[in-house]
C-alpha cells in the first residue's frame, strides 16, 4: 500500500509534469472506483492542473476552479504516469486494470490502476477535500506533529502502538510497511501498549517516525512514478524481509501472520531476543 512518502513524491512528480496542463477528459473504466457523481467527471475538462497535494495517504489533484480529484489507493492501486497513450479510444469500462484515465492536452496523462480482485481504489471529484469521509477523519500528519501532540494522540488510544500507530485517525500517513520501519528504528515491540510506553520511549517513537519518514520522502522525491516502489523496497530494513539479517544486529527477522497482513520485527532489537508467536490468536510477547 503506497504510504506517506510514496503519496508524497507522487504529489510532487504531478506537480513537476502535470502542473499548467489543462484536461482533455477524464475517464472512467471502474465505476466502483468513482465515489461521486456531482460535480460530473466532464466537469474536468478544459481546466488546467494548478497543484498536487497530500492528505495523509490521500493524493488530491487540484484543478482550477477549486476542483480537487482526491485519490486513495488502497493496498493494489497506483498511479501510472504516461507521456502518450497507445490509443485515443475512450478506455472500456470493465476492461482491464485501469480504474480511472486522466488525459491532457499534450497527450500525456495518468492511469489510476489496481490489480488484484479486491477492488477497494477510491477517487473522489469534491469542490473540497474535507467533505472525503476519509479526509474528514484524519489525524495529524505523522511527518509534522511535533512531540507533545505524537504523544496526545497515541496515548488517548489505548492499544498495541503498532495498531494505534497505523490509525489514519491518530496519526495521518502511516501503514503496514513503515510502522514496521519506525518500531525496528525505535526499539520497540509491535505489540508494546500505549499506556505503558514511558516518555522516553514516546521520545524515540517520535524521533523514528520522523527519521523513517523523512529519509523516505528525502529518497523518494524527484522519483519517477514507475520507480517508487522498487525505492521503498530498497530501504526497508526489515518489512518484507522475513528470514534476512537485521542490518544493525544481524539476528533474523521475524514475521508474524494475519488473516490479510503481516508484520516483521527483529527480535533482538525490539522484543528482548524473544520471538512472538505466530499464532493470531495465542498470548503474544510485549
Amino acid at each position: 500500500m503506497p504510504e506517506l512518502p510514496e503519496v508524497e513524491a507522487l504529489a510532487g512528480y504531478l506537480r513537476q509534469r502535470a502542473v499548467g496542463r489543462r484536461v482533455d477528459r477524464l475517464e472512467v473504466a471502474a465505476i466502483s472506483a468513482l465515489k461521486t457523481y456531482d460535480p460530473a467527471p466532464s466537469a474536468v475538462t478544459g481546466r488546467a492542473v494548478v497543484d498536487a497535494r497530500r492528505h495523509g495517504k490521500f493524493l488530491d489533484v487540484v484543478f482550477e476552479g477549486d476542483l480537487h480529484l482526491v485519490i486513495h489507493l488502497a493496498r493494489a492501486g497506483w498511479l501510472q504516469y504516461r507521456e502518450a497513450f497507445p490509443s485515443a479510444a475512450p478506455l472500456r469500462p470493465g476492461k482491464g486494470p485501469i480504474a480511472l484515465r486522466v488525459r491532457l492536452d499534450d497527450g500525456s496523462g495518468f492511469d489510476l490502476t489496481e490489480a488484484g480482485t479486491q477492488k477497494k481504489l477510491a477517487a473522489y471529484l469534491v469542490t473540497d477535500p474535507a467533505t472525503v469521509p476519509g479526509v474528514a477523519k484524519l489525524g495529524p500528519d505523522a511527518l509534522t506533529a511535533d512531540l507533545p501532540v505524537f504523544t496526545e494522540r497515541l496515548r488517548s488510544r489505548r492499544g498495541r502502538v503498532k495498531l494505534v500507530l497505523t490509525d489514519q485517525a491518530v496519526l495521518a500517513g502511516v501503514g503496514n510497511a513503515y510502522s514496521d520501519e519506525i518500531l525496528h528504528a525505535a526499539k520497540l515491540s509491535p505489540y508494546a501498549l500505549t499506556d505503558r510506553l514511558t516518555d522516553d520511549q514516546f521520545a524515540a517513537l517520535h524521533a523514528a517516525t520522523r527519521q523513517v519518514l523523512g529519509d523516505a520522502v528525502a529518497r523518494s522525491l524527484g522519483q519517477r512514478a514507475a520507480e517508487l516502489k522498487g525505492e521503498k523496497r530498497s530501504g526497508l530494513k526489515v518489512h518484507a524481509r522475513t528470514g534476512l539479517p537485521c542490518p544493525v544486529c544481524g539476528d533474523t527477522v521475524r514475521e508474524v501472520s494475519f488473516s490479510d497482513s503481516s508484520l516483521q520485527y527483529c527480535p533482538t532489537c525490539q522484543t528482548g531476543g524473544k520471538p512472538l508467536a505466530d499464532r493470531r490468536l495465542s498470548r503474544l510477547v510485549r
